[in-house]
């Protein structure tokens, strides 16, 4: 099995296949980040998208579903990253969630800010980052762009190692790809609902379908299920 890694750090980083949460598909993978969670309010980042009512819906999904309160941290574009205020509630926040949308725009607005060095001091310090779709994408030390597969610089949270969401093994073309990236030496295709959490000490959890591989040329290889919180 490949190394499957991130960053040091006493925190935990979960990283959700996609899904629509409305129709219930990533209710085991947000359980699975909840009960990492201490109490207190969610922070929704929308970053990766331009959308202030995917906000309000997720802060209606989480409430009503987990009776977890959510607040919209509004960062949508760099200047808004840059700002000191959207730093400290990233900070405070229980968990910072990091919705979907282009992963292009997640980077260009969090590239060298102080909003992405709160989240990066989160998951040293102890606290829970949560990443969907895009987002997740984003995590890693390469990422695809939507424009003609130009290879974007990841936020790095996964050393050599690269995420694809609403993954489908029979189309595996885009992942072998990124694996081709310069420094890049494994990767993760990530099932629509499943989810990967990767703690301190090297933890791993796995929810749904998660699929490691190796190289370009590799063979997948598919992580156990841990739905109930076991670690391994």
């Amino acid at each position: 099995m490949p190394s499957v890694r991130r960053v040091p750090g006493q925190g935990w980083l979960a990283l959700l296949g996609g899904g629509e949460f409305s129709f219930g598909e990533t209710l085991a993978a947000d359980r699975a980040w909840l009960a990492k969670t201490p109490p207190g309010p969610v922070g929704f980042v929308p970053a990766a998208s331009d959308s202030a009512e995917y906000g309000r819906h997720f802060t209606t999904y989480l409430e009503a579903t987990f009776e977890r309160e959510v607040e919209v941290i509004p960062v949508y574009r760099p200047r808004d990253a840059r700002r000191g205020k959207n730093a400290e509630r990233i900070r405070a926040c229980a968990a910072a969630y990091l919705g979907g949308g282009v992963t292009d725009h997640l980077l260009d607005t969090l590239a060298g800010s102080p909003a992405a060095e709160a989240l990066a001091q989160k998951l040293a310090a102890g606290g829970v980052v949560v990443a969907i779709a895009a987002a997740a994408q984003a995590a890693g030390a390469a990422a695809r762009s939507i424009f003609g597969g130009k290879v974007l610089t990841g936020l790095g949270w996964l050393p050599g190692g690269v995420v694809e969401t609403n993954f489908d093994p029979a189309h595996d073309r885009r992942l072998r790809a990124l694996l081709e990236a310069p420094g890049v030496e494994w990767g993760v295709g990530l099932a629509t609902g499943s989810a990967l959490l990767l703690g301190p000490e090297e933890r791993i959890e796995s929810v749904g379908t998660v699929f490691v591989l190796g190289g370009a040329e590799a063979d997948f290889e598919i992580l156990p299920e841990t739905p109930t919180g076991g670690l391994r």
